[in-house]
């Protein structure tokens, strides 16, 4: 028969050698993490998603969302210069060789925020602003044909997709309900604009260099408009461009790159802008 022993057991063997909150804290940060994975994870895939909606579709929901645009212009000059703006627009749409049924509308704003956006349905917003710092048709034309290029590429319901799966997750975790959707919903086509991706800018950059030079026969003044806003880097408010066109040194060097490969780069002068686009 085996001895019976009691051995005496150390103090605190059911104590954890971490304080209990570390261990909490761990806990919270590695379900976080999770979380935050997989909300980034839902995004991709609804912007994946987003991008085989019809373009159809895409042009009706910006239509019930069309509380966001500019009015249209009341004066005969914004009058003139959205007409001009939708001409040129066309001009390079021609040359982009947009499908039939993605039209491109231009939106004229006499604001003077130094900005133009791509937005839901193929809509395009260009501010007076913008137009003000602009040497050139040419440098004008580098400016539509980038955000002529985001709604071939799809970028704006990309965005939508993304930034609407996000809120979802989110609204889903924190119980924030109908209302913040509502919300975002009613702002969504100013949404794209804030959330376009490093790689989505240069693949517009490079399809708006070859609708320039399909329609000039070279792209001088292309840099002209990015070369004006790193001028102007040093004032203590940036131009509004600067917060979603980031990259702005380097988005020059690749224009100029672009330009020195080209045989006919500086055998055209620039054509200028008309008066009347300018704000006196």
């Amino acid at each position: 028969m085996a001895e019976y022993e009691n051995p005496q057991l150390p103090e605190g063997i059911n104590v954890s050698p971490t304080h209990p909150l570390k261990d909490f804290a761990l806990l919270v940060a590695g379900i976080g993490a999770l979380l935050i994975v997989a909300v980034l994870a839902l995004s991709l895939l609804a912007g994946q998603l987003a991008r085989h909606i019809p373009f159809e579709q895409e042009r009706a929901l910006a239509a019930s969302l069309g509380r966001w645009l500019p009015q249209p212009p009341d004066s005969p000059l914004d009058q003139q210069r959205q007409h001009y703006l939708q001409t040129l627009t066309d001009r390079l749409a021609g040359a982009m060789e947009l499908p039939p049924n993605m039209p491109i509308t231009v939106h004229y704003s006499s604001s003077k925020t130094v900005n133009a956006m791509a937005t839901l349905g193929g809509h395009i917003i260009v501010f007076q602003g913008l137009i003000d710092t602009l040497p050139s048709e040419n440098a004008l034309a580098m400016v539509l044909a980038h955000e002529i290029a985001h709604v071939r590429h799809r970028d704006p319901v990309v965005a939508m997709g993304r930034g609407f799966a996000v809120l979802l997750a989110l609204s889903s975790l924190a119980g924030f309900g109908d209302g913040a959707l509502q919300q975002w919903l009613a702002g969504v086509g100013m949404l794209p604009i804030l959330s376009f991706s490093r790689s989505q800018e240069e693949e517009a950059d490079r399809t708006a260099l070859q609708a320039v030079l399909q329609l000039y026969g070279h792209v001088g003044d292309a840099a002209a408009f990015f070369e004006a806003l790193a001028r102007r880097q040093s004032l203590p408010e940036s131009p509004t461009l600067f917060n979603t066109h980031p990259d702005v040194e380097q988005r020059i060097a690749r224009i100029r790159d672009f330009s020195a490969r080209q045989v006919n780069s500086d055998r055209a002068p620039a054509i200028p802008l008309p008066a009347f686009m300018k704000a006196a």
